[in-house]
């Protein structure tokens, strides 16, 4: 494993979009970490926190083709995954491929769209093909959903089933700049002005390394064991009624590898597995009664605060 060829490429991408996003080159780290994954990140956060643009800057920083689709109550399966039109002119029935052939794709308020077309969504995100009228299609390489929903506002909204929210490698959460970012951003040109002049800084032979080569990061026993022992208490704990499931062990165990390899590490430490499990873990554990995801983000954080740590031995 290269690891120069990580840190270099963390180090082009989060500086390439921190022209956009000002102040959060970690949520810039975790979503280039998911990326690496080949998994999907779900952004939930107020209005006007930047969610559309961090999604829309890293899609141009690493380049490939980028759909954005605004979900509403109205929009259709068939509008993401495409459909089947008769042309008059050859009296042929013809595939009309949707926005979900693409390598980028932006669901903006996905909570605003019906379960049916919700569903939609789980095929591509988990087997990265999609079936129309039986006929099963291949989606490009590399595919990614990036998706929004503003938690405060329930009006008009569809709530996402815990297996759709399992399909999410991670759940993030951008919050507020401080005040001398803030001020930042506002004596400098708009984002839109920004976000136009932003290229991609790396190539796709360097995409499919990275992808590749962060699962030969060597993952301790005992790191192992201490990942297995935040899974197990998630699922013993009274206060859940859901803990942790597979693909989320294996999504936590992936996101660790990767994140070492951007460090510039050929190895896992479990700091990195701590540092990780509340974006990748918290959308994947149920409360019972009406707790929120605050709630359960905080309970999650004092569970990994009550699991004891191994000790480093190099």
């Amino acid at each position: 494993m290269e690891r120069t060829a990580f840190t270099a490429y963390r180090d082009k991408v989060v500086t390439n979009c921190a022209r956009v996003i000002v102040g959060k080159d970690d949520i810039i780290e975790k979503v280039l970490v998911s990326f690496l994954c080949g998994g999907h990140v779900l952004l939930e956060d107020k209005p006007g926190t930047g969610k559309t643009m961090l999604l829309r800057a890293f899609a141009r920083t690493v380049g490939g083709d980028f759909r954005r689709v605004q979900f509403t109550p109205d929009l259709l399966p068939s509008d993401l995954t495409g459909i089947n039109f008769y042309n008059q002119k050859t009296g042929e029935f013809e595939f009309r491929p949707g926005p979900l052939f693409t390598n980028f794709v932006l669901a903006d308020e996905i909570n605003r769209a019906t379960p049916r077309t919700q569903s939609a969504l789980l095929e591509a995100m988990e087997e990265k093909q999609i079936t129309v009228d039986g006929v099963t299609s291949r989606l490009a390489e590399p595919f990614m959903v990036l998706a929004t929903q503003n938690p405060l506002e329930s009006f008009g909204t569809f709530p996402l089933p815990d297996a759709q929210m399992d399909r999410f490698f991670m759940r993030l959460s951008l919050g507020y700049m401080n005040r001398e970012q803030e001020m930042e951003v506002l004596s400098r040109p708009s984002a839109q002005a920004v976000l136009s002049q932003l290229n991609p800084v790396v190539t796709p032979e360097e995409t499919a390394y990275v992808r590749t080569a962060y699962r030969e990061v060597k993952v301790s026993d005992d790191v192992k064991n201490y990942l297995m022992d935040i899974v197990e208490a998630t699922r013993m704990q009274g206060g859940f009624v859901s803990g942790v499931s597979t693909r989320g062990a294996l999504a936590l165990y992936q996101a660790a590898q990767a994140y070492a390899a951007l460090q510039g590490r050929d190895y896992v430490v479990p700091e990195d597995v701590k540092g990780l499990a509340p974006a990748v873990l918290c959308h994947r554990v149920v409360l019972g009664g009406s707790m929120n995801a605050e709630a359960a983000t905080q309970r999650l954080r004092k569970l990994l605060s009550d699991v004891e740590v191994p000790l480093e031995n190099h």
